[in-house]
């Protein structure tokens, strides 16, 4: 008899009206994997995307589909030869699988247990839920493909958001000065993080308002917010800069411009680094809403509206 999993799930394309809520049937705990309790999952813009069906091309997807990557819980069972955790660990993990079916919007997953990492014993599951994607996101664009070094200067667009947030933590903690650009009212948020300088997108020239405090320039540009912003931005990175962005894939950027695209990707180590930081008072996270499994189309739509202040989670 195999157990059933209650989750929102969608079987066909759309706007959060697509979602149902239901029992599914939850696969066995196969040779390497877990099943984990969930707790909590955070709800991103990028779970609408993948359920409107604007990645399509890029990911793979079974229906019915369960949306949700990020997630904490506690482990209740172990496959052969997963060994890492035990039964009453508590856990949390960037749960994207090569295919998307299996999401944490529901009370179950089944999960590699590679892809896990102990949860930060300081935070609650609502805050740890919404660590991973954010995290490993700005983890994986600055350090990884940006490369940046303590002394470094670097510019954040769109630093308000999740995964800009993080950003200012993560980069401050590097050693790195830190100007993070969103939206006037958002300027003591970012400074509250740890951002050294703010610019407001709105009211300036972007380049001219970072170039007029480091003349020279800066070493990154992390780009999670695109558009006009990222445009104007561009006079301010020096010529040995870099650019990463999570949303301009660089087509109609100029091919002199040291630029990488990241997509971001599942990393228990990394997630192990961000759980000590977290455990150090270093990683603050704002949890703006919760909401239940039942409520998950109204989750979603709040995230679409793309004004989503700290994160929003589902409690199953």
């Amino acid at each position: 008899m195999s157990k059933k999993n209650k989750a929102a799930y969608y079987e066909n394309y759309g706007d959060a009206s697509v979602l149902k809520i239901g029992e599914l049937d939850l696969p066995e705990v196969k040779e390497g994997e877990v099943l984990v309790r969930i707790k909590a999952a955070a709800v991103n813009p990028v779970d609408s995307a993948v359920r409107e069906g604007w990645l399509m091309a890029f990911l793979p997807l079974n229906f019915p589909a369960i949306p949700g990557w990020d997630v904490a819980g506690v482990v209740e069972e172990c496959g052969f030869s997963a060994r890492r955790f035990k039964p009453g660990d508590e856990v949390y993990a960037y749960a994207r699988r090569p295919t998307v079916q299996h999401g944490t919007f529901a009370e179950y997953i089944v999960i590699p247990e590679s892809y896990l990492a102990h949860k930060p014993q300081n935070l609650s599951f609502e805050e740890a839920a919404g660590i991973p994607l954010v995290g490993l996101t700005a983890y994986q664009s600055m350090f990884d493909a940006g490369k940046l070094q303590a002394g470094q200067t670097v510019l954040i667009l769109g630093a308000s958001g999740g995964v800009g947030s993080l950003g200012i933590q993560l980069a401050k903690d590097k050693g790195a000065t830190v100007i993070g650009v969103a939206s006037q009212k958002n300027h003591a948020f970012m400074k509250e993080l740890g951002a050294d300088h703010t610019v407001d997108y709105k009211d300036t020239h972007v380049g001219q308002a970072v170039k007029a405090i480091f003349p020279e320039g800066v070493d990154l540009i992390f780009d999670a917010a695109s558009g006009e912003t990222l445009t104007q931005s561009l006079e301010a990175l020096k010529p040995s800069g870099k650019l990463v962005s999570i949303l301009n894939q660089g087509q109609d950027l100029d091919k002199s411009i040291n630029f990488q695209y990241v997509f971001v990707e599942p990393n228990s180590t990394q997630l192990e680094h961000l759980r000590q930081l977290g455990e150090a008072g270093k990683l603050k996270l704002h949890v703006s809403g919760t909401y239940t499994l039942d409520q998950a189309a109204d989750a979603m739509r709040q995230i679409e509206t793309h004004h989503t202040t700290g994160k929003i989670v589902i409690v199953p």
